[in-house]
């Protein structure tokens, strides 16, 4: 097997032989020589190849291209060029997978419009190394962090046949011929489809996770989500990543708890583990970042309710273009003069109106609000929503009645709260925002492989 990149980057010493494989990045020719810069996507920096005319594979050099794949032995010796300690000098060269000269990512730089039209290829690019790097090592801390705090992860259903969120905007999953859809007085026969019944792909996996949160204590789900908005905006995609916590005996102060532990922990995993790769968008993405990110990190956030939350936008003197009201959800212009302008830092709004929040949300004893919380960060808002969940069976089933969904899809949830019902509350967190929030970047469609939006289904 080859050696990582990152490895002999770090060499604490010369080697006699090592082999590396890799893409190249560039090639510079001299009369008795050339350079070829390698990356195998192990870290940002490249290492450089000098593959001298005395090397018996000098011939091939003038074949490989940016975008080939090699294969280098070699001597790891000490560089004299600035700016790297280590370069290898060629025994053999071998060229694995050739690239042609319309290869597509000639230039350093390229637009992310651009990129995102070949989003197989982006990877191959700093950033989106850097950002894909990134995104798998806070992926591996998310699961560090419930590990080491008692939680099980669960691994929820992707197919459903319960809406969550009650938002309708669910994609179907049908085994049903299109062309010949059967029906009975004039609606689809959902009973001869797969499932028997209407089925789509989930939302969230709250509602699923919460049962063995009422037996196992302590779970969380983290796995891919769907939503079919059509909305063709920055910060919405149709498929997303969502990690969802649940924890019994707990209310909602313990939820807003663990809420932010868990973003002050993963902010600082960043900052202490991904530094070479952070310091990428620091420089070219948002300058601004090392510094918000810190804050972050170091700082308690501000906690307050609903009520006070609207009051205080009334009163700040700052013309919206969506006035503040109460019972009305908070905008972004609202939530952003809350994080960068008035306090500088996360907020937690909590107490949130009952009609606004979903129908499993703990009803507060003053009739108008539910247990519901938000926490909002600097340049992106909302990061984590969640709530007590409702655990008395009589308030639950009346609110599912109110909002006129049928009591018969949720009977199981129901059960929950006949049989040992407790408190339990939890939250999610949107795995795209966080590394939205991380990185700066500001496009939802750049911090995941492959973006699914309206009318874009490639790859």
């Amino acid at each position: 097997m080859p050696e990582s990149v990152h490895s002999l980057l770090h060499s604490e010493s010369v080697r006699d032989a090592v082999t590396v494989a890799g893409w190249v990045r560039t090639r510079r020719d001299s009369k008795e020589f050339s350079f070829i810069e390698v990356n195998d996507g192990s870290c940002l920096a490249n290492l450089q190849i000098l593959v001298e005319a005395a090397c018996q594979d000098y011939g091939i050099v003038g074949t490989v291209h940016t975008g080939a794949a090699i294969r280098v032995e070699g001597e790891l010796v000490a560089s004299p060029g600035k700016g790297q300690r280590w370069e290898v000098r060629a025994r053999r060269l071998q060229l694995v997978g050739p690239a042609p000269e319309d290869f597509p990512l000639q230039k350093k730089r390229h637009t992310d419009e651009f990129l995102r039209t070949i989003a197989h290829l982006r990877p191959r690019t700093n950033k989106y190394g850097a950002m894909f790097r990134i995104r798998a090592r806070l992926a591996h801390a998310v699961h560090e962090f419930f590990h080491q705090r008692g939680f099980y992860w669960i691994h929820t259903p992707i197919i459903t046949g319960a809406d969550c969120e009650g938002a309708g905007e669910m994609f179907r999953v049908t085994t049903l011929d299109l062309d010949n859809i059967p029906k009975v007085n004039g609606a689809v026969d959902f009973s001869q489809d797969f499932f028997g019944k209407e089925a789509n792909l989930t939302v969230s996996g709250q509602l699923s996770v919460e049962t063995c949160c009422l037996a196992l204590g302590k779970v969380y789900t983290f796995g891919p989500t769907f939503r079919s908005e059509n909305s063709n905006t920055s910060r919405h995609m149709a498929e997303f990543w969502m990690i969802e916590p649940e924890i019994a005996f707990a209310d909602l102060r313990d939820d807003m708890a663990l809420g932010e532990e868990l973003v002050r922990h993963l902010v600082r995993f960043v900052q202490q583990e991904c530094a070479e790769d952070l310091d990428l968008f620091a420089r070219f993405v948002d300058k601004d970042l090392p510094a918000r990110l810190e804050n972050i990190a170091s700082h308690e956030f501000i906690r307050l309710s609903y009520t006070e939350t609207v009051e205080l936008l009334q009163k700040s003197g700052r013309k919206f273009e969506f006035p503040p009201a109460w019972g009305h959800d908070l905008q972004s212009e609202h939530e952003r003069f809350l994080t960068e302008d008035h306090f500088k830092q996360p907020v937690i709004v909590y107490d949130y109106p009952r009609e606004m929040k979903a129908f499993y949300m703990r009803q507060n004893d003053d009739g108008r609000t539910v247990a519901a919380m938000d926490i909002l960060v600097p340049a992106i808002g909302e990061l984590i929503g969640g709530s007590q969940r409702e655990e008395r069976y009589d308030h639950l089933e009346r609110r599912i009645a109110e909002l006129g969904f049928d009591l018969a899809d949720y009977w199981w949830y129901l059960d929950t709260r006949k049989y040992g019902t407790v408190p339990h509350a939890g939250f999610g967190l949107g795995f795209e925002r966080l590394l939205m929030l991380v990185t700066g970047v500001g496009n939802i469609r750049d911090v995941i492989p492959f973006p699914r939006t309206p009318k874009h289904l490639e790859f």
